[in-house]
């Protein structure tokens, strides 16, 4: 399973689309805004529906995929006196903490540039619960706790109650092991209304292919009200090209402390999160003279911990994936995208391709080599100029079709390519192209 982490805001706009279709007799009132500026914020302050950001007390931190902003002191809220937060005080924090780098607990570094604005919700201590749920193997794991809140970390095998639920159960039989599972120290009188939110919880984040979700923490109030206080959500991107609708119009941004990524990068990003196959690209060195365009993502580890152990870290341009069946579309995409970035900078000692990847399950080789040699055939030239020997190592349904046609079509461009099959260890293409 592909996870891409979301912003704590679009995590929450997604239970909000679909809570009355999931959560029967619980109320959300999804009160919250994404801003990158005070200005913003005052702005929005002004439009219709958000008069809220000027009438109750807010809650303002970073949404940047980090946690532990309250020990990271980037939390603005007043406990004792919230109506002090006014939006006027929200916009100047925000413009404060957006003024300097910020160093977290962690290590992290860098600056802040989203923040989300919320309102401040007064509750007790013992109004706080945890809930999140993930995959593990072959099963989902649902986690309870009556202690929300920062510190439930603390003596997480104390606090915390996991439940097994393998991905085949029945609802029927998943309701039984939530309800056998649920903390015992939970107060009687929320107990069947915290097992009912568990259930429905659990079922909305499998229905909405999350591969993690977290509500820390899930506020229990008077009437059935919830306040979700922290969310922090991964969505399992291969499910994207069928749950757009479902999750609506969703950014995967660059985690804190991470460069943004690259429009290359971007592309193969948007092509991956409409496709049901992997297509994943991080480059490491536009100026590399080695790159790799391997099938498979264990596969991939292999090849670039071949290349950093017998060439260096320094030679190797790029690390990604093509896997789980992409059409010869995609895969000429793929391809085309890595020819252009290992064509823009000149070696003196010219440029290796290693096309890799072991022996595919279901993938078509001679389809996605159909895909290959059509990127072949636009770029040949700009290959040939830059001195690209080209190296093939692939197994898998239709190799050999696949083989013989990519050494046909490089042969017929004037290409200079190497072409093996199965019968060569995974990774000795990477010995013969360094060797030579």
């Amino acid at each position: 399973m592909a996870q891409k982490a979301i912003r704590e805001y679009d995590g929450k706009a997604i239970f909000a689309r679909h809570w009355n279709e999931y959560f029967d007799g619980f109320h959300y009132g999804f009160k919250s805004v994404l801003v990158t500026s005070g200005d913003e914020l005052r702005a929005k302050a002004k439009e219709h529906g958000f008069e809220w950001l000027n009438q109750e007390p807010l809650v303002a931190k970073p949404d940047m995929l980090f946690g532990k902003r309250g020990k990271n002191d980037l939390v603005l809220f007043r406990i004792n006196k919230p109506g002090d937060v006014t939006l006027e005080d929200a916009a100047k924090w925000i413009d404060e903490k957006q003024s300097h780098e910020v160093t977290l607990l962690s290590g992290q570094h860098g600056h802040l540039t989203h923040f989300i604005v919320e309102p401040f919700t007064p509750h007790t201590q013992e109004q706080e619960y945890y809930i999140s749920a993930t995959t593990v193997g072959e099963d989902d794991v649902l986690y309870m706790s009556a202690e929300g809140g920062m510190e439930v970390e603390e003596g997480w095998d104390e606090k915390v109650n996991e439940v097994h639920i393998p991905i085949s159960m029945p609802d029927s039989d998943m309701e039984k092991m939530v309800r056998s599972h649920v903390p015992a120290d939970i107060p009687a009188e929320n107990k069947e209304a915290f097992i009912s939110f568990a259930i429905q919880f659990f079922r909305f984040y499998r229905d909405m292919n999350f591969a993690y979700l977290e509500i820390n923490p899930i506020v229990m109030l008077e009437g059935g009200n919830m306040a979700i206080l922290d969310l922090v959500a991964r969505l399992d991107d291969t499910a994207g090209f069928m749950m757009r609708d479902a999750w609506g119009d969703i950014e995967f941004p660059t985690p804190f402390g991470m460069e943004d990524q690259s429009p290359e990068e971007a592309a193969i990003a948007e092509a991956d999160s409409k496709s049901g196959a992997s297509l994943k690209l991080t480059v490491l060195n536009p100026m590399g003279r080695i790159w790799t365009m391997v099938a498979g993502g264990g596969a991939s580890v292999v090849y670039a911990d071949t290349i950093a152990d017998m060439a260096g870290v320094e030679d190797l341009a790029n690390y990604g994936e093509y896997s789980g069946g992409p059409t010869t579309g995609e895969t000429r995409f793929y391809a085309e995208t890595i020819f252009d970035l290992m064509t823009r900078y000149e070696d003196p000692r010219g440029k290796v391709l290693i096309i890799g990847g072991a022996i595919a399950n279901f993938t078509d080789v001679a389809k996605t080599f159909t895909g290959i040699i059509q990127a072949f055939e636009v770029y040949a030239e700009k290959l040939k100029a830059h001195k690209t020997k080209i190296y093939v190592r692939r197994g898998g349904p239709n190799y050999e079709k696949g083989l013989k046609d990519i050494k046909e079509a490089a042969d017929r461009l004037g290409l200079d390519i190497e072409v093996y099959g199965p019968e060569t260890h995974v990774t000795d293409i990477v010995r013969m192209a360094l060797e030579k």
